[in-house]
C-alpha cells in the first residue's frame, strides 16, 4: 500500500438532523452519521482501532470542514474531490486541525481535545469501524460543574448500528 499524505480540507455542507448529521461531500454524495452525538466536556479518547473523523461546523451548522485522523484507505485524489482532509500521525504526534482543535495518537486511540469558547462553530467526533458507530459532540464544561477533564469510551453498544453509513 503506498504512503498517504496530509490532505488540506475544503468546505463542505453539513445538515443536522433529528438522529445525526448528514455530511454533503464536493461530489454530490451525502453520508449519514448516525447519532445524536453524545456531549462530553472538554476532550475525548476514542474506542481503539476505530476510524475517527471530526467535523468542526460553523455557528449555524450548515457548512464545515471534516478531517480524517490516520486513515490509510483513502486516496489523496478521492479526499480532494470530497472536500475531506486527512492527517496522519505517528507514534506520539500530535496536531492542530483546526484552531481549538488538537488530535494526538494514545496507543491504538486517538485522542480528540478541543476548546469549544474557541471555535466559532460546533465539534462533532465520529469513531466507527464495521461492528459500531460513535458521535459525540465535545462541548465547553457546564458553569457549576466541576472539571470534566478526559473522557473515554470504552463501551462497544454506545451509538452502535448494524447497518452502514455509507462510503467514506
Amino acid at each position: 500500500m503506498s504512503a498517504r499524505n496530509n490532505v488540506a480540507p475544503s468546505t463542505i455542507g453539513v445538515d443536522l438532523v433529528e438522529g445525526g448529521v448528514v455530511v454533503q461531500y464536493l461530489d454530490g454524495r451525502d453520508v449519514f452519521y448516525h447519532g445524536p452525538p453524545e456531549p462530553i466536556e472538554g476532550a475525548i479518547k476514542t474506542p481503539p482501532g476505530k476510524e475517527v473523523h471530526v467535523l468542526v461546523t460553523d455557528p449555524d451548522g450548515v457548512e464545515g470542514v471534516m478531517t480524517y485522523v490516520n486513515d490509510r484507505n483513502t486516496h489523496d485524489d478521492i479526499l480532494e474531490s470530497t472536500g475531506v482532509g486527512r492527517v496522519m500521525l505517528a507514534g506520539d504526534d500530535e496536531e492542530e486541525l483546526f484552531p481549538g482543535v488538537r488530535v494526538a495518537t494514545e496507543a491504538y486511540s486517538i485522542r480528540v481535545e478541543a476548546d469549544p469558547s474557541i471555535v466559532d462553530g460546533r465539534i462533532f467526533v465520529f469513531a466507527e469501524d464495521e461492528m459500531s458507530e460513535h458521535a459525540y459532540e465535545l462541548v465547553e464544561p457546564a458553569p457549576a460543574s466541576e472539571e470534566a477533564g478526559d473522557h473515554t469510551d470504552e463501551s462497544n453498544e454506545a451509538n452502535s448500528s448494524s447497518d452502514a453509513a455509507g462510503e467514506r
